[in-house]
């Protein structure tokens, strides 16, 4: 923590030296992240995962940089998690993609509109943890949309390699984990008074892994595990983000009980019980 702490003071000395908008700064960084982005094409196959990796850092290091007067504390982790994980998302999904600039360039498009979006909305969620702002609504909804997106796109990477069921479970659950508490944080914005936020995240990680054990030995598409899966996800952390929020109806319980359970049943009728798919 030290060392961010020296990174964060050099740059706002450097800030003060070359003033630059927000704006113009989340644009740069887009480009930057977009360009490296296509780049991961132009790499000898061997090299593109360990590309995704320097992609990801480096989207974490200019997210950082961007939001540099921000960070304390645990806004390292929360701030930070989804600018990371979704570079390292659309990276790894992107290498699943036929090989075709005509498909590949609308992606990266894609890709550079959401992070932009995703690093206004960090920065929203900044500003309103010290005074309540009309834009943190939109914020919040763009922010789980994203993070839907990118638990998405992760998932599905992971089963497209049809590892192990215990590699399945360990991923998915440190995947969700960091998700997870991103997204109930978003709901206090606080550094203090945490620890339910924990539980609450350590509880719905343990349900989401099991549920991706238990996927992993059912014989249908990965696609429709996946869309399972990320329904659990929109199921569950809604319903921790409403309880955070402290409004969580019984209404709101029977909504997204009942989206699970179309998308369950639709995943019944897509499942070959004479053998694995």
């Amino acid at each position: 923590m030290k060392v961010f702490e020296i990174l964060k003071r050099r740059a706002i000395k450097w800030d003060r030296k070359f003033h630059i908008s927000k704006r113009q700064q989340f644009v740069t960084i887009t480009f930057i992240l977009s360009f490296g982005l296509m780049l991961t094409q132009l790499v000898p196959v061997e090299l593109r995962y360990p590309m995704t990796g320097v992609i990801s850092v480096v989207a974490f290091l200019l997210s950082a940089f961007a939001m540099r007067e921000n960070l304390h504390g645990i806004s390292w982790f929360t701030l930070l998690t989804l600018p990371t994980l979704f570079t390292a998302a659309i990276a790894l999904f992107y290498f699943l993609l036929p090989v075709r600039w005509l498909t590949r360039v609308p992606f990266v498009l894609l890709y550079a509109i959401g992070m932009y979006a995703l690093l206004l909305t960090e920065n929203i969620y900044h500003v309103a943890s010290g005074r309540t702002i009309a834009l943190l609504r939109a914020a919040h909804s763009v922010g789980f949309i994203l993070t839907l997106v990118t638990y998405f796109l992760l998932i599905q990477t992971l089963f497209a390699f049809r590892f192990p069921f215990y590699i399945n479970t360990v991923l998915t659950g440190l995947i969700s984990f960091s998700l997870v508490f991103q997204s109930l944080w978003a709901m206090v914005l606080e550094d203090y008074g945490i620890a339910r936020l924990w539980h609450l995240s350590i509880a719905i990680c343990v349900v989401l892994s099991e549920l991706a054990w238990v996927f992993s030995f059912w014989p249908t598409q990965s696609t429709l595990k996946v869309l399972l899966l990320v329904t659990s996800f929109y199921g569950t952390v809604g319903m921790g983000q409403q309880y955070v929020d402290e409004k969580l109806y019984k209404k709101n319980v029977i909504e997204f009980f009942i989206l699970c359970l179309i998308i369950f049943c639709v995943v019944l009728m897509g499942t070959h019980w004479r053998g694995n798919y």
